[in-house]
């Protein structure tokens, strides 16, 4: 006799894959969510105490470069600067002559900008004669402030000033010492640039990480 046999139903359930969300990450309000460049400048670099003297040097002179212009548009010919400027070294820098500054007058990947040009030689002949006297743009600044970056809690509202009593002090400083384009506000988002300052605002992820 012929038994015919059911076939049982499977009781398992399909799983579904669920990839978590990312994140939604708050940032200060300047940083342009459509330049990759800029939010990693924001989020690797801005606000973040700096001792390296290269790089105190380039942002010194780049900080100059902006003066009229948006920190954007410097951002995006940074890799430009260096190539032009030697990455920066100054004892380079100090001894362009005619020929180099035409040269850089003609180079469209930079700010082609007589006063501005002239005044990154200027920087490097007194970022020189600073090195000798008090060993560099580092010890020099953050004794400023003590070697400790000074924590602000500004808010995405907004309210951080463009100079301080302090970026006046420093300004003037560097001005006596033969330093151009070295105003009080280049100096303050210098500061800012460099992590003399913490000016993340309070809900930016970035505050705490440079407090701390």
């Amino acid at each position: 006799m012929h038994t015919s046999t059911s076939r049982k139903r499977s009781s398992r359930v399909p799983t579904m894959t669920v990839t978590p969300a990312t994140p939604v990450l708050t940032r200060c309000a300047w940083a342009n969510p459509a330049n990759p460049r800029y939010l990693a400048y924001h989020d690797e670099e801005w606000g973040k105490p700096c001792h390296d003297e290269v790089r105190l040097f380039e942002m010194l002179n780049l900080e100059g470069a902006q003066a009229g212009l948006s920190w954007e548009t410097i951002l995006n010919k940074r890799d430009n600067y260096r190539r032009a400027f030697d990455n920066w070294d100054a004892k380079k820098i100090a001894r362009y002559d005619q020929d180099k500054v035409a040269a850089l007058l003609a180079d469209a990947g930079i700010v082609r900008n007589r006063l501005k040009i002239a005044a990154a030689i200027s920087n490097a002949q007194a970022y020189l004669k600073l090195r000798t006297e008090t060993g560099g743009l580092a010890p020099f600044l953050w004794a400023y402030v003590e070697g400790k970056p000074i924590q602000n809690e500004w808010t995405l509202l907004g309210g951080n000033p463009a100079t301080t009593p302090l970026s006046d002090r420093i300004s003037k400083d560097l001005g006596k010492r033969g330093f151009k384009f070295v105003g009080s506000t280049i100096i303050y988002a210098y500061m800012q640039a460099i992590g003399m300052v913490n000016d993340h605002c309070v809900e930016c992820f970035r505050h705490q990480a440079v407090a701390e």
